[in-house]
């Protein structure tokens, strides 16, 4: 069957799959089930424990339930305060890694002692690079990156092995290698499909993770100390998010199951991809670059805003009357990633000149949700989140738009670690939660 007759046969049989497979709201609301495992209010349904994180985003004051600031805790450390504590010139990532895999802050041995392991794993078997990565390049380096990742089971010996030991192990390898396996796999399709210059620099391991992604990056492999800061604290920020967030609690579903450390980190990664996860900040880029080229002075700010209300109304961007970067499922008064990573953006955007553009970031995260509250019928507040500025972060580092959800993962996959540790440790059941059928019974006749 050639692709045009499997297209012309899928397209007749499209209206059949609606038809049979639509669910009314009546149906969810009448049997008490929440879309998403979450309420209106975004409220998810618990689903586990965790000892690993902890997103607070209402308190209770006087006996009342009231949204408030934002906060995220790392093993019982407010992540503000990691990042506030370090040095100018210290990275956190793998002292923050530590904590999230091991429960306790490295002194300075335990520190040593791990970057060490996790700089002696920086390299792939031999010939990966060549005969895996480059073999069969792909704009989706999401895609290209899963593929890695299951080939590498094919190079461990102890690939089923789910002892502890042998599970910190794997996770520790593949911690290491993410930078080597998103930048080459870049390269790798920039060279093939673009026709641009093929370069591969290896990572050094007494270099932090930031650093060595922006030396393999670049052809001349310089960067200043500002600019791997920004992007240290960035990693922190996303390295982990609560049990409950699409992707980490994929990589505990699958976990539970039994299966090994690649399938389960995998399969993580193919969650992760999602526009509705860990793809967010590319909309808001795209989204940034339409109001680039529609508003002529990005200082002003009842211009900015009659062109938010356009895009609100479905009549600008992409039609769907979202802005992008606002909002987020948990948090409401404030996204407490985005908070911290604002002062950073702010630094390197005057080291970089981009005054006009931190201006006009600054004028749609202060009136945005003002439209927002004015034109849509909400449950609760509507702040900026993370997403909002990562992606200005990455567009002045000069990281192309195609590694922006793979950094993401070069972040999480610390906290998809932890998770994995801590599911093999405590839980031991596999989960499988409950579907209602509201299927209606046929007769043959």
């Amino acid at each position: 069957m050639t692709d045009n007759k499997l297209d012309l046969y899928t397209l007749s049989k499209k209206d059949m799959c609606v038809e049979n497979d639509t669910i009314s709201d009546r149906l969810f609301r009448e049997y008490g089930v929440n879309r998403g495992l979450r309420d209106e209010n975004g409220k998810g349904v618990l689903a586990g424990l965790t000892r690993i994180s902890k997103i607070v985003s209402f308190k209770n004051i006087d006996g009342e339930v009231r949204p408030c600031d934002g906060e995220l805790w790392y093993r019982g450390y407010n992540v503000r305060d990691l990042i506030k504590e370090l040095g100018e010139d210290e990275f956190g990532f793998e002292k923050t890694a530590y904590l999230l895999l091991f429960g306790e802050k490295p002194d300075a041995k335990d520190e040593a002692d791990f970057c060490e392991m996790l700089g002696s794993c920086k390299t792939l078997p031999a010939n990966f690079t060549r005969n895996v990565i480059m073999e069969a390049p792909s704009k989706d380096i999401m895609n290209s990156m899963t593929r890695s990742i299951l080939t590498l089971a094919s190079y461990d010996e102890k690939v089923n092995d789910n002892s502890l030991e042998n599970c910190i192990r794997q996770c520790m390898e593949l911690i290491a290698v993410f930078p080597m396996l998103a930048v080459y796999g870049y390269h790798a399709y920039n060279h093939y499909e673009n026709d641009a210059s093929m370069y591969i620099h290896r990572p050094l391991p007494e270099l932090s993770t930031a650093e060595n992604i922006l030396r393999m990056l670049r052809p001349d492999s310089k960067y200043t100390k500002l600019e791997a800061k920004v992007l240290d604290v960035v990693l922190m920020l996303h390295m982990e998010h609560g049990g409950g967030n699409n992707s980490t609690f994929t990589t505990r579903v699958v976990t539970s199951s039994g299966s090994d450390t690649y399938s389960s980190i995998s399969a993580a990664m193919s969650s992760l991809k999602g526009p509705k996860h860990g793809g967010a900040n590319i909309k808001v880029m795209e989204m940034m670059q339409d109001i680039r080229a529609h508003v002529s002075d990005r200082t002003d700010r009842e211009e900015v805003r009659a062109y938010l209300a356009k895009i609100l109304d479905g009549q600008a961007f992409d039609g769907k009357g979202l802005i992008y970067g606002m909002g987020h499922a948990v948090y409401s008064v404030s996204d407490p990633r985005e908070r911290i990573l604002k002062a950073y953006v702010e630094k390197l955007a005057a080291d970089k000149h981009e005054y006009e553009n931190i201006t006009l970031y600054n004028i749609i995260e202060e009136e945005a949700p003002k439209l927002i509250a004015e034109k849509r019928r909400i449950f609760k507040g509507v702040s900026p989140n993370v997403d909002f500025y990562s992606g200005f972060v990455y567009e002045m580092l000069g990281i192309p738009v195609e590694l922006y959800t793979p950094l993401f993962a070069i972040a999480r996959i610390v906290g998809w670690s932890a998770h994995r540790i801590e599911e093999i440790i405590g839980m031991n059941k596999i989960i499988r939660p409950a579907y209602m059928s509201v299927m209606k019974e046929k007769s043959n006749n």
